[in-house]
């Protein structure tokens, strides 16, 4: 098993590391250049940078990315392809995404941005909370368990 971080916007990546070491499972970051850091990864982790480009990241991780991993990402199109690939697919607010509320999601992502495209104005994510780090922290941990106990 492995961890897949869409990490550009990602504010669980401590998270993540301290998760992960304590299940001994490795975890990728992937993100665009424009977030180039000279920082050594820590051990067990490793950081590919791809292009700036809109769904960059998404095609790297589902290259990488293999049927019983776990993905870690706020974007629901790669969430999507993750759930075919068999993958487990957390958001960093902790939602677990599935195959029974994917096709939800996608649709009112869709509904979205069309009444965004006739000029009406939709709302934007909630910030992110302490309480959504928990929620976070506590799922991901519970999927690290059920994976490796």
């Amino acid at each position: 098993m492995h961890i897949y971080v869409d990490a550009d916007a990602c504010p669980v990546k401590p998270s993540i590391i301290e998760l992960a070491k304590s299940w001994n499972t490795p975890v990728t970051f992937v993100q665009s250049f424009s977030h180039f850091s000279n920082k050594e990864d820590p051990d067990g982790v490793n950081t590919i940078y791809v292009d700036a480009g809109a769904e960059a990241a998404d095609y790297r991780i589902m290259k990488l990315a293999k049927s019983g991993d776990i993905i870690v990402t706020q974007d629901y199109g790669l969430a999507s392809l993750g759930l075919a690939k068999n993958c487990d697919v957390v958001h960093h607010k902790g939602f677990i995404y599935t195959n029974e509320n994917i096709d939800r999601l996608l649709q009112t992502r869709y509904l979205s941005a069309m009444a965004r495209k006739s000029g009406k104005r939709t709302k934007g994510p909630k910030p992110f909370s302490e309480e959504d780090r928990k929620l976070f922290e506590q799922r991901f941990s519970s999927l690290l368990e059920q994976r490796n106990g």
